[in-house]
Formats: C-alpha cells, sequence, structure tokens
C-alpha cells in the first residue's frame, strides 16, 4: 500500500489505460522481430506553431536506407489548394511533466500546411516499378518521444531495418503499434533514456504508433521493401535518389487526404520532377 501511495499520478494513469488496453510487455531494450510475438487479436513562429511542431521543423533522422544502386532522381513537391483548416491546438495539462516543456501552444500535426503552400508529412514513395532485392539497413529509424510528442511524425522503414524507440522524457510513455500485417506491440517505457529496438518482416503502410499515456501521441511508419521513399518536411518538397532507369508508380500519402499517384520514367542520370495536389475538404 506504502509503494502505491508513492506511485505518481501518470503511472497510475498508465497502469489504468493499459489495463483496458492490453498487458504492456516488458519495458527492457531489446530487439524483436513481430515473429517474436504473440498473434494478434483480430514560417513566422506562429506558421510553424501552426505546422504542428513543438520546436524545430526539422524531421528526425530516418536512418540510412541501403542505396538503390541507380543514378536516377525523382523530386518535387506537394501543394495544398484550398483553404487550410484552423489548427487543433493540442491540450497536454493532463501530464505537467509535459505542459511544462511547450510554454507556447502545440499544434496538431494531422494537417500542417507549410507557409510556401505545401503540405508538410506527406510520405511519397514508389509504389511499383521497384525490383529488388534490396539489402536491410542495420542503421536504425528513431522514433523518438520528446517533449511528449513523436519525432518524426511520419517516417519510412525498411523490412528487418532495425527502429529504435526512444524515451527523452522524464516521464512515463507506452508505444502501442497495431499494424495488421506485422504483429502488434505494446511497450511501457517509464525511465527517461529508455530504448526498445523492433522490427517488421512484412511490408504495410501507415502503421500507427500511440501512446495510452498521453492520447495526443501519433505517428506513422511505412515499412517497404526497397529504400525509394521520402517525407516532406517544412518547404513541402521530397527527393527520391537512387533509383535504377525505368518507369515506376510514385504515390503521395497524407494521413487525413488519402493518396495521389503518377507514372514516372527516368534515364539513368536524370532527374525528373514530380508534383502532387491534395485539396481541402
Amino acid at each position: 500500500m506504502n509503494q502505491l501511495k508513492r506511485c505518481s499520478p501518470v503511472l497510475i494513469a498508465v497502469l489504468v489505460a493499459i489495463g483496458c488496453g492490453g498487458k504492456p510487455q516488458d519495458a527492457s531494450a531489446k530487439t524483436e522481430t513481430a515473429a517474436d510475438l504473440p498473434a494478434p487479436r483480430q514560417s513566422t513562429p506562429e506558421s510553424a506553431r501552426q505546422a504542428g511542431a513543438p520546436g524545430a521543423l526539422a524531421q528526425a533522422p530516418e536512418g540510412a536506407p541501403a542505396a538503390g544502386g541507380g543514378s536516377a532522381s525523382v523530386q518535387g513537391s506537394v501543394r495544398f489548394e484550398g483553404e487550410a483548416p484552423k489548427p487543433e491546438q493540442v491540450q497536454m495539462a493532463a501530464d505537467p511533466v509535459c505542459q511544462q516543456q511547450h510554454p507556447e501552444p502545440v499544434f496538431s500535426e494531422a494537417v500542417a500546411v507549410n507557409e510556401n503552400g505545401t503540405l508538410k508529412n506527406v510520405f511519397v514513395y514508389v509504389k511499383e516499378g521497384a525490383q529488388g532485392p534490396f539489402q536491410a539497413p542495420t542503421t536504425p529509424v528513431t522514433l523518438d518521444q520528446s517533449g511528449c510528442w513523436y519525432k518524426p511524425h511520419v517516417f519510412g522503414i525498411q523490412v528487418n531495418q532495425p527502429l529504435e524507440i526512444v524515451n527523452s522524457d522524464p516521464t512515463l510513455h507506452n508505444v502501442n503499434s497495431k499494424p495488421t500485417k506485422n504483429q502488434p506491440f505494446n511497450v511501457a517505457q517509464p525511465v527517461k533514456g529508455m530504448k526498445t529496438t523492433k522490427k517488421f518482416t512484412k511490408p504495410e503502410a501507415a502503421v500507427s504508433f500511440k501512446c495510452n499515456v498521453h492520447p495526443w501521441m501519433q505517428a506513422y511508419g511505412h515499412v517497404l521493401e526497397h529504400p525509394f521513399f521520402g517525407v516532406t518536411g517544412p518547404d513541402g518538397a521530397f527527393t527520391i535518389k537512387g533509383l535504377p532507369a525505368g518507369t515506376y508508380t510514385v504515390e503521395a500519402w497524407h494521413e487525413k487526404y488519402g493518396t495521389k499517384t503518377q507514372t514516372v520514367t527516368v534515364a539513368d542520370g536524370e532527374t525528373k520532377s514530380v508534383d502532387f495536389t491534395f485539396k481541402a475538404k
């Protein structure tokens, strides 16, 4: 009973949340593939805040994808057409540790329209035409929990490439991911500096990551067999390098506005431009 009284309100909250959402696995740092897990149950300062990122707008490193082996590239931008939706402010008062790290308002990254009329956090990748096999990089992709926020919000990773999930906050997080083609996991990280490494063994789009303790935290990972992908940043631009000569279907994915596709043909050493436009609903 004395031990329970010494528990923080946040720890008690996550125990209750996990009790409703499933028992978390051991929080100790380890590397697992999906096969190791049990089977599932079937810009001004103001514009920067409106774009949704607390703190710096730069994307967190995505690891080092294996070289594609080619010399062609596809580059472009993702534009937003229409009136940008009003940014949704995130309320972090439920955890004082989170709130203290953000003296300025924080806004959702679900729809982040940049100053130049482009969209941030759009995942652009080769959907068809890549000829493998491709070796998985050994350098991990990092998903950081910093300021009670996932960084990056959208990222790409290759099949069997390590994903290192880090808790950089002095508060409890738990990482709840529910893929459908790979095995789900629910990992508690109660201590600052904790790291957990995972791998996905099958390609899968838009794998969701959430925190039961802080329900505003959300990230999406896209698992591919190849390294031909990019994510738009605060300028709305992307570049896909290392493509062999050929014809490819390129897809742009956004969590609210769906997907757009285009076909592009590139020769050795050539760079082609491909632009996408998403319209306001």
